[in-house]
């Protein structure tokens, strides 16, 4: 009998809400994270509206001498993992430091600290570049800091597929423990892009939107009006645990994961497949292994970037994997509240996913105002809903046509 896998903790630092009870009752009303940039002066740049993490404050792992030589995707890292842990228990409970492993991963990495670095060098001196700005900007750092701090030794390493990262990351962190590697895996993302340089390359590149004038209202998935996706950033941080030793230590359970199915589009290097191909073989890769039937799936956390071509792509791939059941399903973009996490957006995603199989709340996709006609599923719109949900698919989709889905189902002995 195939290893059962649950998730026993989550943490998240998101542009709605700074642990994961406040984003998701932000969340479930329709709260939007995105406004004009507070960061840097935004006056000389065509795009000037981002989902920025508000009023952060660093866990308390993270001294101020520490928090001073790191980047800050590693502190929003760093934090989601400390309320991941303390809410999954492990610390307090007995296990074997071994048998656990730490997979986090990041689409871009510390560009904040390289554009400050690169400044000191070129107008200062390369005796003005920090001693610490390697490790303060390479990914790989976030998993081995959190391991460095709580001595986890099992498998541990970063990952990078740009938007697919955390769903990849969560997905590789099952396969772990199905492989036998690790008892339990802390797994997700963190991206802290929102910087000129990066709000430049993807404005120049035309993948964002450009309604500065009501930010709030700018991010809107499936809609016929949409105009392109907003920059968001923070962590999603998840504990997968293998469910006997998840009971043994008297573990809460969110709920339990049952596939992943990852692909590649082949296609280009920024736009998606225009048939979904690549998508919809992710899709029926994770629902192949879980071995759910088609018409037990009641809810997808849709990719939904707010592109034109995405969400049209998007639905035509959910179309051709479920058929007529894909007008039984409710869709919903989350990114229309926290805009765009890249790298981190696909473990926030799969927290929503547990969060409504564990609570019956589907979130809405809000700002849906116009329909498209390329673009016709239910995508719940503007209003969270109520119902039992026992299936999910969470789905992400990266640049360069890298594609990760999960299914999650409610947790049931």
């Amino acid at each position: 009998m195939r290893k059962r896998i649950v998730v026993t903790g989550v943490g998240a630092i998101t542009p709605i809400g700074n642990d994961v009870p406040t984003f998701w009752s932000n969340l479930i009303v329709g709260t939007s994270g995105i406004d004009t940039i507070q960061a840097f002066d935004v006056e000389n740049l065509p795009v000037k509206i981002a989902a920025e993490i508000k009023n952060f404050e660093p866990c308390a792992a993270i001294s101020p001498k520490d928090a001073n030589r790191m980047d800050m995707v590693a502190q929003y890292g760093i934090s989601a993992s400390e309320e991941a842990l303390r809410d999954s228990g492990l610390l307090e409970s007995h296990f074997d430091p071994e048998r656990v492993g730490v997979i986090v991963g990041s689409g871009i990495g510390g560009i904040q600290t390289l554009e400050q670095q690169h400044e000191n060098l070129i107008t200062k001196g390369s005796r003005f570049v920090s001693p610490f700005f390697i490790p303060m900007m390479i990914p790989d750092i976030v998993p081995g800091q959190i391991a460095i701090n709580h001595g986890f030794l099992g498998p541990n390493y970063s990952l990078t597929s740009a938007c697919a990262t955390s769903t990849h990351t969560v997905g590789i962190a099952m396969n772990h423990i199905l492989a036998g590697d690790a008892d339990i895996v802390i797994s997700g993302g963190a991206e802290a892009t929102i910087t000129p340089l990066a709000v430049a390359g993807f404005t120049n590149m035309k993948a964002l939107s450009r309604r500065n004038d009501e930010p709030q209202r700018a991010s809107r998935p499936f809609d016929r009006e949409r105009d392109g996706f907003v920059m968001g950033e923070g962590a999603g941080i998840v504990v997968l645990e293998e469910l006997e030793h998840a009971m043994r230590r008297g573990a809460t359970i969110y709920a339990e994961i049952k596939g992943y199915g990852f692909s590649g589009d082949a296609y280009h290097i920024t736009a998606p497949h225009p048939e979904g191909k690549g998508q919809a073989l992710a899709m029926e890769a994770a629902i192949k292994m879980a071995e759910i039937p088609k018409e037990e799936y009641q809810y997808i956390n849709a990719h939904g970037t707010s592109t034109p071509q995405n969400d049209k792509f998007e639905t035509i791939a959910i179309k051709s994997v479920f058929g007529q059941h894909a007008y039984d399903l409710n869709v919903s973009s989350t990114k229309s509240m926290t805009g765009h996490l890249l790298g981190a957006a696909g473990a926030v995603e799969f927290i929503t996913l547990c969060l409504s199989l564990r609570d019956g709340i589907i979130p809405p996709t809000i700002n849906y105002e116009v329909a498209d006609p390329d673009c016709d599923l239910n995508y719940t719109p503007n209003k969270a809903i109520e119902k039992r949900i026992t299936s999910g698919l969470s789905s992400s989709f990266g640049f360069g046509g890298h594609n990760a889905v999960v299914a999650v189902q409610k947790f049931e002995l």
